[in-house]
Order: C-alpha cells, then sequence, then structure tokens
C-alpha cells in the first residue's frame, strides 16, 4: 500500500525549505503516526522531502511507527516518478507536498481530490482506499478503545 502525507501545517516564511511546522503542524504529524499505528499500519519505508516542513512531519509520523525516514530529493514540491521511488517495496510513506501529490492521487487512481495540510492517503493497486483530512487522523489518534460486546 502507497501512503501519502502531505506536510502539517508550516510557518511562514523564507527561505521556504527552511519553514518548521507550527505546533498545531506538529500535533497534525503526530496525530497522523498514531492513527497509522492504531489502524495497524505496518511500513517497510518512508521518504521524505528534504524541506525541514516536510522532514519534520515525516520525523513525527514514524516515531509510534518505528521506521527510519529516508530524505528522497525527487519529493522536494515537482512531479515524481512514484513507480521508480517505491519500486521492490509493498507498503510505504511519502511525505511530500502540494500540487504533486494531488496530481500523484490523481495519476495512480483518476480521483479528483486535494490532499490538505495534514493530509493522508492510501492507495492500494490503482484505487483510492482512503483519504483522510488532519481532523479525522487526530479522531482517530484520540480515540479511547470500545470494549467489543
Amino acid at each position: 500500500m502507497l501512503w501519502l502525507l502531505r506536510h502539517a501545517e508550516a510557518a511562514d516564511g523564507h527561505p521556504d525549505d527552511q519553514r518548521p511546522l507550527t505546533e498545531r503542524g506538529m500535533r497534525q504529524a503526530a496525530d497522523a503516526g498514531i492513527a497509522l499505528q492504531r489502524l495497524g499500519v505496518r511500513l517497510d519505508a518512508c521518504f521524505t522531502s528534504p524541506k525541514l516542513r516536510a522532514l519534520q512531519t515525516a520525523q513525527l509520523a514514524c516515531d509510534p511507527l518505528g521506521v527510519e525516514v529516508v530524505i528522497e530529493p525527487a519529493l522536494s514540491g515537482e512531479p515524481f516518478d512514484v513507480h521508480e521511488l517505491i519500486a521492490g517495496l509493498d507498503d510505504v510513506l511519502l511525505v511530500g507536498h502540494d500540487p504533486a501529490f494531488t496530481l500523484t492521487v490523481h495519476d495512480m487512481t483518476g480521483a479528483q481530490s486535494r490532499l490538505r495540510k495534514g493530509g493522508l492517503a492510501g492507495i492500494a493497486k490503482g484505487e483510492l482506499v482512503t483519504l483522510l483530512r488532519p481532523t479525522e487522523l487526530s479522531a482517530i489518534a484520540s480515540a479511547t478503545a470500545e470494549p467489543v460486546a
């Protein structure tokens, strides 16, 4: 399964590649990782854009998953060859930017959707399986387990 996580909310400013996450962005990124963990996601790899906001998002999201973050310059914002990037891997998380991620979702699935900052898309065999907003990831991350009757 391919997971695409758009970087979380970042501060304004320049230079663009050094913009850090805001406090809200840090919570969004951490919630994404906890939500993935609660959903039982196991990753073979995580690749991230070298831009600070994406790198911080990847590190916070991958911490609860126990996955090492690998910087991949191809994810810095321009369109990229997703098939080349994930070749030989089954379950991969990519952390990066729009519009490249929206274009990737469309190219792989035909879906007309847009990833919000901190949003997550899951793609399997050319199908958009899930599209979660940061608020939905937060709800999953903060939910308490209900006993099954």
